[in-house]
């Protein structure tokens, strides 16, 4: 009874102190992964936000550019036309004395000394001259249509030539480059008298 006891009570304690108590496994994580995955994710973004950025400041650059370049045919242009068109005023004023001395010449008394005249009509050859020069040209008139461009009608009076043809011209009319300077003032033909009174 004795041993029955001691083998119970010695066996016991073997059994207990060969069991030991399960330990729960690791719980796996399934997020464990996910920085390895979402790597080449945030590394796509960065770089499609990269080139969006270069496109953007690429465009910028080009508006610039094409800027820059209308801004400096501005100034050129500018710049050509004071140099055609700075002296306007002046050659307006000048065009006065020019039609003084064509109108002195043209009544000049018929003493005037022959060689004083000659002196004159080369001054005013010469004069003439110089403002072409500086792109002065004068508008041809008579026997041309007329043209609200470039003339000013004064008046009409029936001739032969047909209705809106210029017969006679008052002032001379004048460009500077092609810009009117001055209108030519002028008389227009309305026609022959038969047509008018038809």
């Amino acid at each position: 009874m004795k041993r029955l006891k001691a083998l119970f009570s010695g066996g016991g304690k073997r059994v207990s102190s060969e069991i030991s108590p399960e330990k729960p496994e690791a719980a796996t994580d399934p997020t464990a992964t996910q920085p390895e995955a979402a790597a080449p994710n945030l590394e796509a973004a960065r770089i499609a936000e990269l080139e969006a950025l270069v496109k953007e400041k690429e465009s910028k650059f080009l508006y610039l550019y094409a800027e820059f370049e209308n801004f400096k045919k501005r100034a050129l242009k500018e710049r050509t036309d004071l140099m055609k068109f700075g002296w306007e005023g002046v050659a307006s004023d000048l065009l006065g004395v020019l039609d003084n001395l064509e109108r002195g010449l043209a009544h000049a008394p018929a003493q005037t000394d022959a060689n004083l005249l000659q002196g004159l009509k080369m001054v005013l050859t010469q004069f003439k001259s110089t403002i072409q020069k500086q792109g002065v040209e004068e508008v041809q008139s008579l026997g041309k249509p007329f043209d609200p461009h470039f003339h000013e009608a004064l008046g009409e009076e029936p001739s032969d030539q047909a209705s809106g043809t210029i017969t006679q011209e008052h002032i001379k009319g004048f460009t500077l480059h092609g810009r009117l300077l001055r209108p030519a003032r002028v008389i227009i033909s309305s026609g022959p008298k038969s047509e008018e009174k038809g």
